[in-house]
């Protein structure tokens, strides 16, 4: 497993293992995605956007457009 030490700026060197496997090198963009409460992947965000398949899991029951009428109505009115 790869590890880095983070400064005292925030800052981490991504280790060299990490950047070849993910294809980036210097000047590259990448994301932090958070897939969990304390959990994140690393995207280079040069790879196309069907690299992004899977993160988001399906519900396991289809919802009906009056359950999101009803959501948004209830979350709404408690947001105010």
């Amino acid at each position: 497993m790869a590890t880095s030490t983070i400064t005292s700026k925030g800052q981490i060197t991504i280790p060299a293992t990490v950047r070849a496997a993910l294809g980036i090198s210097a000047g590259d963009k990448v994301e932090f995605v958070q897939v969990e409460s304390g959990r994140f992947e690393l995207l280079a965000a040069t790879l196309p956007v069907s690299a992004l398949k899977g993160m988001v899991k399906k519900p396991s029951k289809p919802v009906t457009i009056e359950e999101m009428s009803e959501a948004i109505a209830s979350n709404g009115a408690k947001a105010k």
